[in-house]
């Protein structure tokens, strides 16, 4: 099959986030498939961005064609961001015709964030008579509203409600990484019969290339906190609003004269504040360090003692959740203390480690202690525990050809089932 995917942040090994499109499309093509991906030229997920040399460039990546559409840079969500996304769904109609030339496609996914780009992708899709496949990572505009604190009348939240339903409403099948989305759905457009759900999960053919050393910031840091016998709690990836990461930094302040250090790597927009608020609490063993490649992240997280994931105590997270972030501390190995109100809890179902209400830094600090308590074989073994279920229902390779498989199933078929 040709698989046309947009999605405006895909990324992959060369540059950085977003991993999913280009790990699942990679499986594709061993499978004897060819891929596609329409990303924008900019995206403040990437390490790096492509270079582009006009309105549309393409170049090819370990066997996927990459057709990179270009846009404005931006930072943090104000109206710059915006402005990208227009530009990229203005010209994604503009320059359909170069996107798609030479290649017919028998499947188009729309799998950006936002919703928009399902209008595209159902021109698209109808033009060639090739299915319409909908990939639902985020709730919009619902996320807007619970997480961003934006006004359900806002007219951007009013136009992605609209292209919700658009998108629900054209899609021949809807595949997301919500495992409980489906509810929502039904009420806003989806047909029925046509969900299905497809979480994230790990690449175990990177884990070669995965055991990269880490920066000597992070070894140094590391080794004197070993050396004064620190139980080390760590976490890894963005410093966002929505990471809840204001609990954790607390947690810390109940273990000021004890010998646990709090570790937080990574970057974001309320890492500076982060950081000022604990050093006006004077919470001196909470360590923040900046991110690290994607090759080092397996080699840091086999420094730590226990790793901790955090969400808001929102309503949204009713319809569940699916974190790369929990992919890669399970396949690390390491308990992980999961600060949560999901609908699913991975963790609490494994036995890889101990869920907690989320934003409660007493809950926390009281995993922690538990933790320290159990001794380091016990920790081993719920530690294996997160493996082994990684290994054997995460695996992209697997995750992959579900998606693809269902991606050929006839829409009437679908209807039926």
């Amino acid at each position: 099959m040709n698989i046309l995917l947009l999605n405006h942040y895909a990324g992959g090994v060369k540059y950085g986030m977003e991993f999913r499109p280009y790990s699942f499309a990679r499986e594709w093509v061993k499978e004897g498939h060819s891929v596609r991906i329409v990303a924008a030229s900019y995206s403040h997920l990437r390490q790096r961005q492509p270079e582009v040399t006009g309105s549309v460039t393409f170049e090819e990546l370990d066997g996927i064609h990459y057709c990179w559409v270009k846009t404005p840079s931006y930072s943090g969500n104000a109206a710059r961001r915006a402005v990208n996304i227009f530009v990229f769904l203005v010209r994604l109609m503009v320059f359909r015709a170069t996107i798609v030339k030479g290649f017919t496609p028998d499947v188009v996914v729309g799998s950006s964030t936002y919703p928009l780009d399902n209008i595209v992708v159902h021109a698209i899709a109808k033009h060639y008579h090739a299915r319409h496949v909908y990939e639902v990572h985020d709730l919009w505009p619902m996320s807007l509203i619970d997480l961003g604190g934006m006004s359900p009348r806002h007219p951007f939240v009013l136009l992605m409600k609209w292209a919700e339903r658009y998108a629900y409403r054209t899609a021949d099948a809807v595949i997301s990484l919500l495992p409980f989305a489906e509810t929502h759905m039904l009420r806003h457009g989806l047909g029925s019969n046509k969900f299905f759900c497809v979480p994230n999960g790990v690449d175990i053919s990177e884990s070669g290339a995965m055991d990269a050393e880490v920066p000597a910031q992070h070894a140094s840091l590391l080794r004197s906190l070993r050396e004064q016998h620190a139980f080390i709690v760590g976490y890894t990836g963005g410093h966002a609003v929505s990471n809840a990461l204001d609990s954790f930094v607390m947690a810390a302040m109940q273990f000021r004269l004890a010998p646990v250090a709090f570790v937080l790597v990574g970057d974001g927009t309320e890492k500076p504040r982060l950081m000022k608020m604990a050093s006006m609490l004077g919470i001196t063993n909470v360590h923040f360090l900046p991110p690290v490649p994607r090759g080092a992240v397996h080699t840091l997280l086999q420094g730590m003692d226990a790793l901790f994931i955090g969400w808001q105590n929102k309503q949204i997270y009713r319809f569940g959740v699916s974190p790369n972030k929990l992919m890669d501390y399970m396949l690390a190995g390491k308990p992980i203390i999961h600060a949560n109100c999901a609908g699913n809890d991975i963790v609490a179902e494994s036995g890889c480690g101990i869920s907690v209400p989320p934003e409660d830094p007493t809950s926390i600090a009281a995993a922690v202690s538990a933790l320290m308590r159990m001794g380091s074989d016990t920790r081993d073994a719920m530690g294996r525990l997160g493996r082994a279920t990684v290994l054997q229902h995460y695996q992209n390779k697997d995750l992959a050809k579900l998606f693809i498989d269902y991606c050929a199933i006839p829409t009437a078929a679908v209807e039926r089932s």
